[in-house]
């Protein structure tokens, strides 16, 4: 029997998926499927850390995403090719610009347009759906014809029978194919408890007020193959391989380029580097450039090309230039004072001869590692360099990187405190001690000297849940300045997002991702003493 998952919501949905996306991975591995869709809602966010647990292991990974449409369609769509992917990551970012930071909105007429290539597995509507189920067939089979199924989700929760005569009758009517598609909110079904307690911290009450709103129970986790053969009809669990066979497409198809506009008609990058460097070599050395200088540029140029790093510096440079004829105290500081070419393209202040340079500290061909360049500028003046970036590249084009903010001690202490009902006084009482507890009998000896009765299994489970839950991902925050830029449209390659701050744009991908991916990211940082030097000049 094949059969491949294509339904995931890992822990970057946040506060909805309880396991980590490489988790999954290793599972889906175990238990011999074929295959694993990741399908977080609305979000590439963790696809990347999928995909180096994949890679691992050599096992197949599928991309997709799920959503809930407008009209209360809810549908998976899968990329089964580069072109597909490049529609998934460009309507992701379609329905996640048009609101604000940690949500979306997506409409049903952007469906035919936007996921031409895409394969799409309606898994219901919602309880306010504005339209009927044979409406809604009709107008998903309209628009994607033979790249359209019918998600088929048992989790034992009593309707089965019912909800797949139904779902069979509209298949038979309308010409749709049925394929095993269940819910997947943890990789093991011990995680039921932490999935009631991220309910619980999503919905902000205590686990014993959420009612109906928990999971009726523990069926949302990666099954063995003997019970999915004894919940589905063996015809659909081969449909979800059939749909794996269509997905060709690999994370390793993604190709990041440079802004390219940077160089003049009728010359190389290179030529153009050069030629910048030799301007700012005559400048830095106006009585005539050492010669121990020159072979060191000679090294360092041959290098850049080498490894394909002229557009970066060049587009590092064209934010310093732009700094500076602002008249804004900028200054390249970390590895990047190791090479010369920077302090040429005035980068960097720090002359050769001031340090022993070791460029290979900054660039090296045997460490395989992208060239890190950190700008500071004045913090009070960043914002018109941010703002430039935007300007000149296009909000398609440029976005800040993401930060995963995860959970820490004292965070998991007061969520899953607060989650499981415990009193206020013995959570913020915990969260400040994390030095002396990391027992269970701590906790109850704290407790008790707060005059608190609680009982020991209650003690036992917070413990339990509280490690877990340490380095989940609670939310995207942004970079404090990392910048990426593409030659074209950037969200072909991963999706984008409004910032909490006005008039900023995040990628999805923190910067782990992005080196994973080989996206060069571009610090564009704040310091403060510089704007004290600034002042100070002005006075």
């Amino acid at each position: 029997m094949s059969y491949a998952h294509l339904h995931t919501i890992t822990n970057f949905t946040f506060q909805y998926g309880a396991s980590h996306p490489a988790e999954y991975v290793h599972r889906a591995a175990e238990l011999g499927y074929d295959a694993i869709a990741i399908t977080d809602e609305c979000s590439l966010c963790g696809i990347v850390k999928a995909f180096v647990a994949a890679q691992e292991i050599n096992f197949k990974l599928i991309i997709g995403s799920r959503f809930t449409l407008s009209n209360g369609v809810r549908l998976i769509a899968i990329a089964p090719s580069k072109l597909a992917y490049a529609e998934l990551s460009g309507f992701i970012t379609l329905a996640r610009m048009r609101s604000e930071k940690g949500s979306y909105e997506a409409h049903f007429e952007d469906l035919r347009f936007r996921l031409q290539h895409c394969l799409v597995i309606w898994i219901g509507l919602t309880e306010t759906a504005t339209q009927s189920c044979s409406d809604v067939a009709d107008l998903l089979k309209a628009a994607f014809k033979e790249r359209l199924w019918i998600g088929i989700n048992h989790q034992l929760d009593g309707t089965e029978n019912e909800t797949f005569i139904r779902w069979l009758t509209i298949s038979r009517t309308k010409q749709i194919p049925l394929v095993a598609c269940g819910e997947a909110l943890m990789h093991v079904k011990d995680r039921k408890n932490l999935q009631d307690a991220i309910t619980a911290i999503r919905e902000g009450v205590p686990v014993t007020e959420l009612g109906t709103r928990l999971q009726l129970n523990a069926e949302a986790y990666l099954k063995p193959m003997e019970l999915l053969d004894q919940l589905y009809p063996l015809e659909l669990l081969e449909e979800s391989a059939v749909i794996a066979d269509l997905c060709d497409f690999s994370m390793n198809e993604l190709r990041y380029q440079y802004p390219k506009e940077l160089v003049p008609e009728g010359i190389t990058p290179l030529q153009h580097i050069t030629n910048l460097v030799d301007e700012g070599k005559a400048a830095r050395w106006p009585l005539g450039v050492p010669d121990s200088v020159e072979v060191i540029l000679k090294k360092e140029l041959g290098l850049i090309e080498e490894l394909h790093y002229e557009y970066y510096f060049l587009t590092v440079h064209d934010i310093v230039r732009f700094a500076r004829s602002q008249h804004i105290l900028c200054q390249g500081r970390g590895s990047a004072a190791n090479s010369i070419v920077c302090y040429c393209l005035f980068i960097t202040e720090i002359a050769p001869g001031q340090i022993n340079v070791l460029f290979e500290r900054f660039i090296s061909r045997e460490r395989d590692e992208p060239p890190d360049i950190d700008v500071d500028f004045e913090s009070e003046r960043r914002e018109e360099v941010i703002q430039y970036i935007y300007r000149h590249y296009g909000r398609e084009r440029a976005a800040l990187t993401a930060t995963v903010t995860c959970y820490r001690p004292k965070s998991a202490i007061r969520d899953i405190g607060k989650a499981l009902g415990l009193e206020l006084s013995l959570v913020d009482h915990l969260s400040k001690s994390l030095s002396y507890w990391d027992r269970e009998m701590d906790l109850e000896k704290r407790s008790e000297a707060l005059g608190l009765k609680i009982d020991k299994w209650i003690l036992i489970e917070f413990f339990s849940l509280v490690h877990t839950i340490q380095n989940f991902p609670r939310h995207l925050g942004q970079h404090t300045g990392g910048f990426v830029i593409s030659l074209d449209k950037l969200s072909n390659i991963v999706p984008l997002e409004n910032a909490s701050m006005i008039d900023r744009t995040i990628v999805q991908w923190d910067k782990e991702d992005l080196e994973v991916m080989n996206l060069l990211k571009i610090d564009v940082l704040g310091l403060g003493m510089l704007t004290a030097i600034r002042k100070t000049l002005d006075y």
